[in-house]
């Protein structure tokens, strides 16, 4: 019976690791999420102001008259 009692609290322990474990990744996927919504709006908000401003786009070694 001692076994079944030394087993009984690892595995309380092994499940509470993994729900912390759980817990962290769904944290760490909602950051992802929000990082790559903010990189995909920069990304669009600098292609609006590309096709806004077409001098932007020539290469530096270029006179605009």
């Amino acid at each position: 019976m001692s076994n079944n009692d030394k087993n009984s609290p690892e595995a309380e322990t092994i499940l509470m690791a993994l729900d912390q474990i759980s817990q962290t990744i769904d944290v760490m996927t909602s950051v992802v999420g929000r990082l790559r919504s903010y990189v995909q709006q920069q990304q669009a908000s600098a292609g609006n102001e590309a096709r806004q401003d077409p001098g932007a786009q020539m290469p530096s070694d270029r006179t605009l008259h």
